[in-house]
């Protein structure tokens, strides 16, 4: 009895809220009252069908995109534009759509249900562009392969000797008697002291930086042709010399050769005629091979040497 009271209380609130319910068609729960109690949904209300999510033409579902949502808020840039999007996710061009999609014509907005058209981009063909002659400039000056550099000269020893060198009589009043031989190791010269304030003045290569020296000696010896015996302090600073050189064309000391005294330093000719001018030696004086063998002919054994 309670329960049944209970129900009717219900029943009677339930017909006092609700509108009046049609009776349901034959078949159905038995009115609109039953069949709202059983569903919950008011049977007078219009039934929408459900619409299925487009699909593209690859079979890809296209969830939450590919479509015109409806419910966009209206701003200040007016209505958002609508994308479909393509086969193969080529791209859209330059109208300003995400790439993978292209901008949907005005008037043909997508909803739910409504195939995707698939739009086909046709590949686009580069043609190379023809080179343009252009007609020289008269202006510019004339392009051709540039001037070769000029070689790199050789810094100290000249390869051509200097002709102030060359062999010839000057004047001199230095005091020495004639036949003395007079050697100015600063300005490269060697002087044969000769009557009436004149000599004979040759150019010659002297010792280099450390290697010079000075003082009387006196001629001791002469050879032609000389053989060459490096001494052992030569050997030392230069252990690749021979040990022995016989004379000849190729031997240093050239055609002749006039040794001073009791030293290890010597006149004698060269077969590197470009040194004559310069500070190469080990501290003997070296002369053209000709003017060598011309002054070997002039000075005797016996003869003053000064060395200044």
């Amino acid at each position: 009895m309670v329960l049944a009271g209970a129900i009717a209380a219900g029943l009677g609130a339930g017909l006092g809220a609700l509108p009046a319910l049609a009776q349901g068609a034959p078949g159905t729960y038995g009115g609109g009252f039953i069949e709202f109690l059983m569903t919950g949904q008011d049977p007078a209300a219009v039934a929408r069908p459900l619409r299925p999510m487009p699909v593209a033409p690859d079979g890809t579902i296209l969830t939450g995109r590919g479509y015109r949502q409806a419910g966009y808020a209206a701003d200040a840039y007016g209505p958002r534009p609508a994308y479909a999007r393509t086969t193969g996710y080529a791209a859209a061009g330059t109208s300003g759509a995400q790439v993978g999609y292209a901008p949907v014509a005005p008037g043909a907005a997508l909803h739910s249900g409504d195939p995707v058209p698939a739009q086909v981009y046709q590949p686009q063909v580069y043609q190379p562009q023809a080179t343009q002659a252009y007609a020289p400039d008269p202006f510019e000056a004339p392009r051709g392969r540039p001037a070769p550099m000029p070689e790199a000269r050789e810094e100290g020893i000249g390869r051509a000797m200097d002709p102030r060198f060359q062999r010839q009589e000057v004047a001199y009043d230095g005091g020495q008697r004639p036949g003395t031989v007079v050697i100015d190791t600063p300005s490269r010269f060697l002087y044969l002291v000769q009557p009436g304030g004149r000599a004979l003045r040759y150019g010659i290569g002297v010792g280099r930086p450390g290697f010079t020296w000075s003082g009387m000696k006196t001629v001791s010896a002469k050879r032609e042709w000389p053989d060459w015996t490096p001494p052992a302090e030569m050997l030392r600073r230069r252990p690749d010399l021979p040990r022995h050189m016989a004379g000849g064309p190729a031997n240093p000391l050239g055609a002749r050769a006039l040794y001073l005294g009791s030293s290890l330093y010597r006149i004698h000719g060269t077969n590197e005629p470009h040194t004559i001018g310069q500070s190469v030696s080990s501290g003997c004086i070296r002369m053209m091979n000709e003017d060598v063998m011309d002054l070997y002919e002039r000075v005797p054994v016996g003869a003053r040497v000064m060395v200044i």
